[in-house]
């Protein structure tokens, strides 16, 4: 979502610049291709969040940008810290990004805490879902401003493609009438691959493909693969006919789902987020950390005539287009930000 707003951002006439607080960063090779420069204050030692804090003080001093946007909690929290540093309130606009609901306290409760009591400096605070804002909300943040603004689909990338779905299939070893579920998470305990596996092993007719940093890694049934990181998930989604999310916890707006719905897929999705928001009445939602319940939804869909699971995801795709596009979320980011005070006209002293 950040590289779908920057590129959209850009093709405005509103140069953008990414601050990466890791090496490389995973999306830095896409981001310079756009043109956008990436600029990278990875921390190292135990001095190393001040000394990037300072980093992007003097990066922001330098750049004098409208908009300061965080993106995750490590980004808001030092966004904040540096926006003080820098000395330019007046003149840059501090910016939040929520991009989870419910979240694992034993893991993030520090960052929380800290986001709680820090949560008045930015003059707005973006949440991609409702879930996420009444979640932290309920933590006891108290932003100035608060707005959701869900994430935007490339519906032009993310498309049904007959052609994909036939190179990919070969390529994968799965017959062209398979019944085929992907799912597209990294392995992380909110992405409950343990349900998503035992569902699987319930449903031995229908093939599922795994894509994600760290999958290559699980134990599998002997209907499912493991794929690893892809970068084209166009082409997997492509390839199979249900979209599945096995959420348990922290979802705020699941992209791959909504991915898999632009690709014209049937969605099967935990009740996690906001997963009913994005499915409406289309395809299954079913409760978390239910096995038995997503591997029936998935078997039942597997069982219905071709013409009608093609007619679902069609219904999908148009409710993505209709809702949830690209456009209409770099909109609502420039609607947010002006509302909080910036001036964006991507013209004003070349920012």
């Amino acid at each position: 979502m950040l590289v779908a707003l920057c590129r959209s951002l850009e093709a405005r006439g509103i140069p953008q610049h990414v601050v990466t607080l890791t090496e490389g960063g995973a999306n830095r090779a896409v981001l310079e291709a756009a043109g956008i420069p990436v600029h990278g204050l990875a921390p190292r030692g135990p001095l190393g969040a001040g000394t990037s804090a300072v980093s992007l003080a003097l990066l922001i001093r330098r750049l004098r940008p409208a908009v300061l946007q965080g993106w995750l909690y490590h980004g808001d929290l030092l966004s904040a810290v540096s926006h003080r540093f820098a000395g330019t309130p007046a003149s840059t606009l501090l910016a939040w990004g929520l991009r989870n609901s419910d979240i694992d306290h034993a893991r993030y409760g520090r960052l929380l805490l800290a986001g709680r009591y820090l949560s008045r400096w930015p003059g707005i605070v973006i949440s991609n879902s409702q879930a996420g804002a009444d979640f932290h909300l309920a933590q006891g943040y108290r932003p100035q401003r608060l707005a959701v603004i869900p994430n935007g689909i490339n519906t032009d990338r993310f498309r049904p493609d007959h052609r994909a779905r036939a190179v990919m299939r070969a390529e994968l070893g799965i017959a062209h009438n398979s019944i085929v579920a992907v799912h597209a998470a990294r392995l992380d305990p909110m992405k409950d691959h343990v349900t998503l596996l035992e569902a699987a092993s319930r449903v031995p007719g229908v093939s599922f493909l795994l894509a994600g940093a760290g999958t290559e890694t699980l134990d599998l049934p002997p209907n499912a693969v493991a794929l690893g990181r892809r970068d084209d998930l166009d082409r997997l989604y492509a390839a199979a006919d249900v979209v599945v999310s096995t959420s348990a916890f922290g979802e705020g707006f699941s992209n791959a789902l909504a991915e898999g719905m632009a690709a014209g897929l049937v969605p099967v999705a935990t009740h996690v987020g906001d997963a009913k928001l994005i499915l409406s009445d289309i395809g299954h939602l079913v409760s978390p950390k239910d096995p038995a319940a997503i591997a029936a939804a998935i078997l039942e869909l597997s069982a219905l005539p071709v013409a009608e699971r093609r007619g679902i995801g069609e219904a999908a795709r148009a409710r993505i287009e209709t809702r949830f596009g690209v456009a209409a979320m770099a909109d609502n980011f420039l609607a947010a930000w002006n509302g909080a005070g910036a001036v964006l006209n991507g013209q004003q002293n070349g920012r």
